[in-house]
């Protein structure tokens, strides 16, 4: 039975839904169009219930044996209710109608409202037609396509017995891999109502090598988004020479004196320093709490003309690559920095309400006990004019930053990261391997000393918490040049 505006409160203990249970469809569309009613006429200005089903799995092979499989099965959904420019957000794992009125009503309470007397009308909230991403593309077969927990350790002993054979004086040896299956459903006040399946893999290594006081720690991980043979295809023969052979170079490295130096820095996960240090900075959330120097920057230039940057949530098999954010908007290409200039924010619905920026299809959250808030998909800086010879040969003494590692960024910019595997340049020719160098800086002078990008862009991924959870993005870049950077090392 719709909802209908001769619909009467008194009513809703006689309503009877039967919405199929293992899949989020049509059949959900009573239901949540007369909850979404029943919050507007207790006085929310808007509605949103975000409805989720988790099918997770992770294995980890450390050395010869399987340490650990870990399965995740869960089911909730979410509420959340605006007034004004204020909102609250409340979840439950009871998908039935009596479990989504209580977390309704919950959140409605918070907000300062009550459901409305008995003889009241529920006012009609006309759902659009399903917007089904994931029986449009064909995802709803990806689950039958899986492979077992006994291929998952099979592959992942395998490549850490090949691990073996190609690295030296190995400490420990680490292959991991996830799967997370996630179908997601979206029904909001405005008429929004859609469906997605996603899903999300990682595969990838962790070597850790030693010899006497010698030590290097080495890691290679690889992610997609749309291919469920993908543990099967993993070429980690590929890999595991790669890994193997910085290791070794890193296990003899010299350190690197500290102090300021030009550097070329890797594209690929190279680009994670633009993730953490700007990209952040131009989400909405951070233009709420006024903790980004970016604020009031749009249209001004804020990184040096070279630069241009993306955020976008469409490239393929990529792990920020979403049909729809956790709001229920398609996903589309958002233009950061054009030639230095600050463009656009990213933005999520209740970033757009408070801060006037347009929505951006960034509204992401970890799962259903988040909120969405304003989050990066694949996030990178685009392809330049130079090649890469031309980077190398414009630095007389440098640093090449390879791999990069771990690192923490600051509220307003401020960062430092540490580099697995760097080299020496020296009159435009990588000479000896480094170790111990930790880049040190902040967004807003760094941005303007990236002069030089080369036309190699690859993207890789990568894992970003924030204020709603932690999710799935794409870090990426070509090699870069930044003119000069703070080096610490000893």
């Amino acid at each position: 039975m719709l909802a209908t505006s001769i619909l009467l409160t008194k009513e809703l203990p006689s309503l009877s839904y039967n919405p199929t249970r293992d899949r989020f469809d049509e059949t959900w569309e009573a239901p949540l169009a007369t909850l979404l009613g029943l919050g507007r006429a207790a006085g929310a200005d808007f509605i949103e219930f975000f409805l989720e089903r988790v099918n997770y799995i992770s294995c980890l092979a450390e050395d010869d044996g399987i340490t650990s499989i870990s399965p995740k099965l869960s089911t909730g959904a979410g509420v959340r209710v605006f007034r004004g420019q204020s909102d609250c957000y409340v979840s439950t794992n009871d998908l039935s109608f009596s479990g989504l009125k209580a977390a309704l009503e919950k959140a409605l309470s918070i907000q300062g409202l009550i459901l409305p007397a008995p003889n009241s009308y529920i006012p009609e909230i006309n759902l659009e037609l399903l917007r089904d991403y994931a029986t449009k593309n064909n995802k709803d077969t990806w689950i039958s396509q899986f492979s077992s927990m006994q291929e998952m350790g099979e592959v992942l002993l395998d490549a850490n017995a090949k691990l073996q054979q190609k690295a030296n004086h190995v400490q420990s040896r680490r292959a991991v891999y996830f799967r997370d299956w996630q179908e997601v459903l979206v029904a909001a006040s405005d008429g929004t109502f859609a469906r997605d399946i996603r899903l999300t893999q990682s595969v990838g290594y962790n070597l850790l090598c030693a010899d006497g006081a010698n030590r290097s720690s080495i890691g290679k991980r690889s992610g997609n988004t749309g291919d469920a043979s993908f543990l099967r295809n993993w070429n980690y023969e590929a890999d595991s020479e790669e890994v193997a052979e910085s290791a070794g170079k890193m296990l003899y490295a010299d350190y690197v004196e500290s102090g300021t130096y030009p550097i070329i820095m890797a594209n690929a996960f190279g680009g994670v320093i633009f993730h953490e240090a700007c990209g952040h900075l131009l989400e909405t959330t951070q233009i709420e709490r006024k903790t980004t120097p970016f604020i009031d920057k749009k249209g001004e230039k804020i990184a040096h003309e070279n630069l241009t940057a993306w955020d976008e949530g469409r490239s393929q098999n990529a792990f920020g690559t979403i049909d729809m954010d956790d709001e229920g908007m398609p996903t589309q290409r958002t233009l950061l920095i054009e030639n230095g200039i600050l463009k656009n924010f990213i933005a999520d619905r209740a970033g757009s309400m408070r801060t006037g920026h347009p929505r951006t299809g960034s509204g992401r959250r970890q799962g259903y006990t988040y909120a969405a808030a304003s989050r990066m998909r694949n996030t990178y800086i685009a392809p330049g004019d130079y090649s890469l010879e031309d980077l190398f040969n414009s630095v007389d003494k440098g640093i090449y930053c390879k791999k990069m590692g771990g690192g923490s960024v600051g509220a307003t910019g401020e960062f430092n990261f540490g580099v697995d595997e760097a080299y020496l340049i020296e009159n435009g020719k990588i000479t000896k391997p480094l170790k111990g160098a930790v880049l040190i800086g902040e967004a807003k002078e760094i941005m303007n000393k990236i002069s030089m990008s080369s036309r190699d862009l690859e993207l890789a991924s990568g894992f970003c918490g924030s204020i709603s959870g932690s999710i799935y993005v794409t870090v990426g870049q070509p090699h870069i040049k930044v003119d000069s950077i703070t080096v610490g090392g000893r």
